[in-house]
């Protein structure tokens, strides 16, 4: 069984929560969500945004933060092959309430079909389906993402 073992960013400030499914093999490795060079989650907020794009976890967690962006992972602990979303296997769900006890989120998106699709069948509130970062979702051009994605602004 692996267990997610990097804590939620978010603050009183955050408008909007962003949720992968759970956090890849380089991900787990380096304490911090979307990890993998290869991933597109922080090109694609900082076009969306217009801003530099962060490097280190210590600028990631500032940029989220200094944008009102809450991110975490639905899935608390599973059984998955690798990176593998289309592997996991007896998922227990992450709990949202502390977030939305803290922060007023106007909005909540699924980074990814598997992540909205797990979102869908382990809580109740509404979530908007955004298309995949992951590299392994070589239909979507980074420009593609950019221009999917930029409808987090309205709940900025």
């Amino acid at each position: 069984m692996n267990v997610h073992n990097i804590p939620p960013v978010y603050d009183e400030n955050s408008c909007i929560l962003i949720l992968g499914s759970f956090p890849s093999v380089k991900s787990r490795e380096m304490q911090f969500f979307y990890g993998h060079p290869q991933n597109r989650f922080w090109k694609v907020l900082s076009s969306v945004l217009g801003s530099e794009c962060p490097v280190t976890v210590e600028e990631k967690k500032q940029f989220l933060l200094s944008n009102k962006i809450a991110v975490w992972d639905i899935i608390k602990s599973c059984e998955i092959t690798g990176s593998s979303d289309s592997s996991i296997k007896n998922a227990e769900p992450n709990d949202f309430t502390e977030i939305f006890k803290a922060a007023d989120i106007k909005a909540v998106f699924a980074n990814g079909a598997t992540a909205y699709k797990l979102c869908k069948k382990y809580h109740e509130f509404d979530v908007i389906k955004l298309p995949s970062t992951s590299p392994a979702n070589a239909a979507f051009s980074l420009e593609r993402l950019i221009g999917a994605w930029s409808v987090i602004l309205e709940y900025l």
